[in-house]
């Protein structure tokens, strides 16, 4: 079973939906010791970044993310819930983040319209090493769909890019951890390409 955590906020169901779709048994788990029984989890997550990580804490989910990341377990966080991942964002300056990868979430330039809500390409030099962009065609422009109004840094578990204002971090990767800034739930054959990538590396 693969999980994808619920902490109360947000529609989680896409993704658990969207999961199911590449064949893999997905379900929305609200419960700690159940998130402890995954073989995988995802981390979806949307709106405001203080709000979700302080939902997390209160579920008591931040410490079962934190186990399943300690054991090597595969994990995928979407979104704010790859935001989530880093030591803190600007949105919420005032509220840590978990803290597993390297670097702070910064806000869009002003001089581009905030929120990014529409398709973008990712640099496919970055991102062909990457375990999610297996199988994806390096000779042709990987398009996914973005809702956000920040993303984070681009640091060393940077795999993939985007430019919108400014170069951002649009998929990171690191051991057994694995994010996207974008929505593959919402990008097509692409997104369920790169969602059965992970599935696959959490049947390894």
């Amino acid at each position: 079973m693969i999980a994808v955590v619920d902490y109360g906020i947000g529609n989680l169901r896409s993704a658990e939906k969207a999961l199911q779709r590449t064949g893999a048994k997905a379900e929305l788990v609200d419960d700690p010791e159940k998130v402890a029984d995954a073989v995988g989890v995802v981390l979806p997550g949307v709106g405001d970044f203080g709000r979700c990580i302080s939902a997390l804490r209160s579920t008591g989910m931040d410490e079962a993310v934190r186990s399943i990341i300690a054991q090597g377990r595969p994990f995928l966080g979407i979104c704010v819930g790859l935001q989530m991942l880093y030591e803190g964002s600007e949105e919420d300056p005032s509220v840590p983040g978990l803290g597993i990868l390297d670097g702070v979430v910064r806000k869009l330039p002003s001089s581009v319209k905030i929120p990014q809500m529409q398709w973008n390409t990712l640099k496919k030099t970055l991102a062909r090493d990457s375990i999610l962009f297996e199988g994806l065609a390096e000779d042709t422009d990987i398009w996914v769909y973005f809702v956000h109004s920040y993303a984070p840094e681009v640091t060393t578990s940077t795999t993939a890019v985007c430019e919108y204002g400014r170069i951002m971090t649009a998929a990171a990767e690191r051991g057994s951890v694995y994010g996207t800034q974008f929505h593959p739930e919402k990008s097509g054959g692409v997104g369920l390409a790169i969602l059965s990538n992970f599935v696959r590396r959490c049947g390894e």
